[in-house]
């Protein structure tokens, strides 16, 4: 039987596109069918050492080109900012596996399946974008993702605080935006894969929330209080809205988190 964290270290170090999204979802499935199990954890590959390809270009936000939705390559640009951040979000959900030592056996069965969930969001959005003209690696993106991955590696608590439960959820908050200027302009096609990322993005969010909740009991800390206190430390300035609330509670933010994010 596979070591999964071997198999799921193989997947992270691929640099190749169709290589990483080949050993993800073999590893996925693996570990879905019980051909992988967790063995002997290892010494985890370095946060700052994921495997991405050359291309695209790695700039600051405000060097990125502009994603306008009248034109076709305006949306070519948004469509590629968003399989990029579906790109990190493999890398990211590979690393909670292969990083952190000691979580139950169904911790990284979740992050799997999420990383193969992630695989297939990308390459639904890349196919999108090939009908549009381009490719992923056509244009530059940021780095906002990875820079957070790197700053909570060294905590599973913090990780799942401010990885999924801020970056991921902002995603929840943003899609039905996207989808009303797409539909504007009539690509319901790009609105129809929106749908799907959505649907499955809400699920991810929530098994963030519950491994969230799950480290602050072992630890003996109220979920809600250290999260807020981590926001200050780490979003001085807080959290822009608006806010999806609907789906943020789908996801598993109690009513009493929802009303401190929302209020002035």
């Amino acid at each position: 039987m596979d070591n999964l964290f071997e198999s799921v270290r193989n997947a992270f170090l691929a640099t190749d596109v169709e290589r990483k999204l080949l050993l993800t979802r073999r590893a996925a499935a693996a570990c879905r069918k019980g051909e992988s199990k967790p063995g002997e954890f290892g010494k985890p590959v370095a946060v700052e050492h994921p495997g991405r390809p050359g291309l695209p270009e790695l700039v600051r936000a405000k060097y990125l080109p502009k994603r306008g939705f009248g034109t076709q390559e305006g949306r070519a640009i948004m469509m590629h900012a968003i399989a990029h951040i579906e790109f990190n979000a493999i890398n990211l959900a590979l690393d909670a596996v292969q990083r952190f030592d000691g979580m139950p056996e169904q911790f990284y069965a979740d992050w799997l399946r999420i990383a193969g969930e992630e695989a297939y969001h990308f390459e639904l959005v890349r196919a999108h974008m090939r009908q549009l003209g381009a490719d992923y690696g056509d244009y530059s993106a940021h780095n906002g993702l990875w820079e957070m991955c790197e700053k909570t590696a060294h905590d599973l608590l913090i990780r799942m605080a401010l990885v999924p439960r801020v970056l991921e959820a902002r995603g929840l908050d943003v899609t039905p935006g996207i989808q009303k200027k797409l539909a504007q302009v009539g690509d319901h096609n790009a609105v129809s894969l929106l749908d799907i990322i959505l649907r499955d993005e809400i699920g991810h969010v929530e098994i963030g929330n519950r491994w969230f909740r799950y480290c602050c009991r072992e630890r003996g800390l109220k979920p809600e209080s250290i999260f807020f206190e981590l926001l200050d430390e780490y979003y001085p300035k807080g959290l822009m809205g608006p806010f999806n609330l609907g789906a943020r509670e789908k996801a598993g933010f109690s009513e009493y988190e929802l009303g401190l994010l929302t209020r002035p």
